[in-house]
């Protein structure tokens, strides 16, 4: 099993920035890459940034391309989401996944077996 834990959310103004961290444990071998999802109150969960390690693939949703960042480490699994220029739509609940096999589009839910308790982020007009 695999166990991922969120942190670093919290409420900030429009504009602002935050940066979530993930930390992974556990069977972790199969470890074929990790993103973030997110998850708006009345709303499905959406792709929000993905990094594969092989290549240091990296892919990000059109409403958060040029103000969020994705990174990590493979070797250390952490993941990391540096959020700048933060709007009040980026309000939700951030989920941390991690793959268990190289299979699947890495930009749907279906990809990651694994998934965090969520972390909550709200941003203020």
């Amino acid at each position: 099993q695999v166990q991922l834990v969120e942190s670093g959310g919290g409420l900030v103004q429009a504009g602002g920035s935050l940066r979530l961290s993930c930390a992974a444990s556990g069977r972790t071998f199969s470890n074929y890459g990790m993103a973030w999802f997110r998850q708006a109150p009345g709303k499905e969960r959406e792709f929000v940034a993905a990094i594969t390690w092989l290549r240091s693939y990296t892919t990000y949703a059109d409403s958060v391309k040029g103000r969020f960042t994705i990174s990590g480490d493979n070797a250390k699994n952490t993941l990391y989401l540096q959020m700048n220029s933060l709007k009040p739509e980026d309000t939700a609940v951030y989920y941390c996944a991690l793959r268990g096999t190289a299979i699947g589009d890495v930009r749907t839910a279906q990809a990651y077996r694994y998934w965090g308790q969520g972390t909550q982020v709200t941003v203020s007009s």
